[in-house]
């Protein structure tokens, strides 16, 4: 089987945390995202990789933005579900999945108090914001459908064999955005309750403006797309970026112009 489309989430880093070197995993094509929160509140190590994901999102409070981390290409099979014998595969079915640095656990969330975190049934819009930019990004580049049909539950009462989790017929068959808690196989409660209507309808554009409006919300600026960039520029950050250089580009040009036009009056001038 052949990995289509972009395999890179853009502006991930790598580094040290890609461990697709030495676990090659499985090629598949992945239209399934498995959400979790790692529980804890700095990237992890994974034991070197031996129950890494995908991706992992890390925040930055003092930037308000997602930091993205690679470890393992978008079509290639991950670490971070359980697979037991018999069943059901999970890991290296069709499932690309996505750690995001936070908890989703009431206690963890008290007890870490005023020490920045992300919790899971409050995260901040530019969270959301930065998540949806990600789904947006599958479904655009590997038709990773905006849709989820599946309950997030609170934990802990997402934790074990709950009524929301899929069962293996239902596993094989699901397309678009489920929990940890939904997986067969897994007996994981995260991401607990995950905003996922918020993030999918921020993903799909959000609501549409009324006719007053004249005024671009932010929410419609951070979704703008370059019509004529062939999917090569993904959002209105990837899009200014461009802008920068090709602006930079003609003021080179215009100086050169003026180069040229200074010296043909001189001619002039001389006779």
């Amino acid at each position: 089987m052949a990995k289509t489309g972009p395999q890179r989430y853009p502006g991930s880093a790598t580094g040290s945390s890609w461990y697709q070197d030495t676990y090659g995993g499985d090629v598949m094509e992945s239209n399934v995202v498995v959400w979790h929160t790692t529980e804890g509140t700095s990237l992890p190590t994974y034991g070197g990789g031996t129950s890494a994901p995908n991706f992992t999102a890390v925040p930055d409070f003092t930037a308000k933005v997602l930091r993205w981390h690679q470890h393992f290409d978008f079509d290639v099979s991950s670490r971070a579900l359980v697979n037991k014998a018999g069943g059901v595969e999970t890991n290296t079915l069709n499932a690309v999945q996505v750690e995001l640095v936070g908890t989703c656990d009431p206690t963890a969330h008290k007890r870490w108090g005023s020490r920045p975190h992300l919790y899971t049934p409050e995260l901040p819009d530019w969270v959301i914001r930065d998540l949806a930019a990600f789904a947006r990004w599958a479904r655009d580049h590997h038709g990773v459908p905006l849709s989820s049909g599946q309950t997030f539950v609170a934990y802990p009462a997402s934790y074990g064999a709950t009524k929301t989790r899929m069962t293996n017929a239902e596993w094989l068959s699901f397309k678009g955005h489920c929990g940890h808690q939904h997986v067969p196989e897994n007996d994981h409660g995260d991401p607990g309750r995950f905003p996922i209507d918020a993030i999918l309808a921020a993903a799909d554009g959000g609501a549409t403006p009324s006719e007053e409006d004249d005024m671009p919300t932010p929410l419609q600026f951070w979704n703008y797309r370059n019509k004529n960039a062939k999917g090569k520029i993904p959002d209105a950050y990837g899009y200014l970026t461009g802008t920068a250089a090709d602006v930079d580009a003609l003021r080179a040009e215009v100086a050169g112009l003026r180069k040229d036009m200074t010296t043909l009056i001189n001619l002039v001038k001389k006779g």
